[in-house]
């Protein structure tokens, strides 16, 4: 089925003047149609910033095709000869526009599913709000996905719309009719959550009640789609004990029972990731629904084979201290001559995985599907690594390339222990066949040079850290220029 739209208005974002037409059947699949005016309640959280740009969240719903038609590949995506469920062909890659989630997209496309992307594009707009910029120059959405379809032949729909707003939501499902929901459109960032009371409200808004819309919309449009959401390490915390993958078999009184692992978690974003992870855990028991909650460590790298085909399909790579990850911030750190910055006593330990390990687990979990209502947990990173740790293996890797490279310990903004227990196990996504990409001076080597091409892009006022949790206030927080 071709991807298309269903309203056809258009909106002037600075103005706030719009014009619709009377909504249309199923387009051709060579139609373009614009945007659609949410009537979401959510438009009524506005965030921070340029005014201009407030305007932005309450624009949502468009769907576009970007090619004349759908081309069916044999491969992984179309093999469903053997067994139809195990290989699902449509896989929508909501919040696809974003680090993990294009190059998700990507890599799916090459290995013959036929992917839809759904995002707003508000991560771009955190970056307007905030004063930040990836590292590297991303193309637009239109002009990413155009370029892959000239290299490959191989299209991607795109539906531009919030996925708060269920109308949206619904319509994009019926026109997809996804066999797969591969879902990654959350607010990301520990940090943002934490500025300011109105984005802590966003961050729970948007995470929460996003995810329950994909729930109905699965159980309401497409009973037997997996569902496979992407949650997060964190929401465990550092307890004294092993972390076991989502669930625990516990003792007590002399009865004994498994549960799901406690949750411990350390932000209002990754407290979001524990109601959603609750919320799908009910309707699998409830509904049947199938889905797998994919607790990712922390993200390191900015290639892929398929990302680095051509500069247009390039992945953004954050440096700031909101939304860049510690290794990948460790790296540009040490291309421009600012000394690594280590969040306290640095002994904070985490499981990390390189971006084409996720991508790698991304397809394994849609091709080996959970069972009707069979909600499962894989805990999906490959190595384990102190914040120290990792200062001194860039720290090693730049005096290689000969980079005066120096660490310094910061207050730390955040409210954790900085020196704990940490085991957890990691085994399921390597039964299914995982070949993890480990962390190794060659990869650190890239990673630096990359850092080295781009430095002059490099913003020095966005390194340190900003966001306290202890000081978070209800009083929203500018941004100064």
């Amino acid at each position: 089925m071709a991807n298309a739209a269903l309203v056809s208005c258009s909106l002037n974002l600075l103005s706030g003047s719009r014009s619709c037409s009377k909504p249309s059947s199923l387009l051709k699949p060579s139609a373009f149609v614009s945007l659609q005016v949410s009537q979401s309640p959510f438009r009524k959280i506005h965030l921070n910033g340029d005014k201009r740009l407030r305007k932005y969240h309450t624009v949502y719903a468009m769907a576009v095709s970007m090619g004349q038609e759908t081309r069916t590949q044999p491969g992984s995506g179309s093999d469903h000869s053997s067994n139809e469920a195990s290989k699902p062909k449509k896989v929508m890659v909501i919040g696809g526009d974003g680090y993990c989630g294009w190059a998700t997209s990507l890599h799916l496309s090459n290995k013959n599913y036929e992917v839809a992307v759904v995002d707003n594009l508000v991560r771009r707009s955190f970056d307007h709000q905030l004063g930040l910029d990836s590292l590297t120059p991303i193309a637009s959405i239109h002009n990413r996905i155009r370029r892959w379809k000239s290299l490959t032949g191989k299209d991607i729909g795109l539906y531009v719309g919030d996925i708060c707003d269920f109308e949206f939501l619904s319509e994009a499902f019926k026109s997809f009719e996804p066999d797969a929901v591969v879902h990654f459109g959350e607010q990301r960032s520990a940090p943002y959550s934490m500025i300011d009371r109105s984005r802590a409200v966003y961050t729970q808004h948007n995470n929460v009640i996003g995810t329950l819309n994909v729930l109905f919309a699965i159980k309401e449009f497409g009973e037997d789609c997996h569902l496979v959401k992407l949650g997060t390490m964190g929401e465990y915390g550092t307890p004294n004990i092993d972390i076991e993958e989502g669930f625990i078999t516990i003792t007590h009184n002399g009865r004994t029972d498994t549960l799901p692992y406690p949750k411990q978690a350390s932000s209002f974003y990754h407290l979001s990731k524990v109601h959603d992870s609750h919320n799908i855990a009910f309707t699998c028991k409830a509904w049947g629904i199938r889905a797998t909650d994919l607790n990712q460590g922390v993200v390191y790298g900015v290639k892929t084979e398929e990302t680095a085909m051509h500069e247009e399909l390039y992945n953004r790579l954050d440096y700031d201290a909101v939304f860049g990850t510690a290794l990948n911030r460790f790296c540009v750190q040490a291309a421009v001559g600012h000394p690594l910055t280590v969040y306290g006593k640095g002994g904070q330990t985490r499981g990390y995985l390189d971006i084409r390990d996720t991508v790698q687990c991304i397809e394994l979990a849609i091709a080996n599907p959970a069972q009707r209502g069979e909600f499962r947990v894989f805990n999906q990173f490959t190595e384990q690594f102190s914040v120290n740790e990792l200062a001194a293996l860039v720290t090693k890797a730049g005096k290689k390339l000969g980079l005066d490279v120096r660490t310094v310990s910061v207050p730390n903004p955040r409210v954790e222990a900085e020196e704990h227990y940490y085991n957890a196990k990691h085994t399921k996504l390597a039964e299914l066949g995982l070949e993890p990409h480990l962390l190794s001076d060659s990869l650190l080597d890239s990673l630096l040079n990359f850092a080295i091409q781009y430095k002059d892009r490099v913003d020095s006022k966005q390194i340190m850290p900003s966001v306290s949790w202890r000081k978070i206030g209800a009083k929203p927080k500018t941004v100064p220029a």
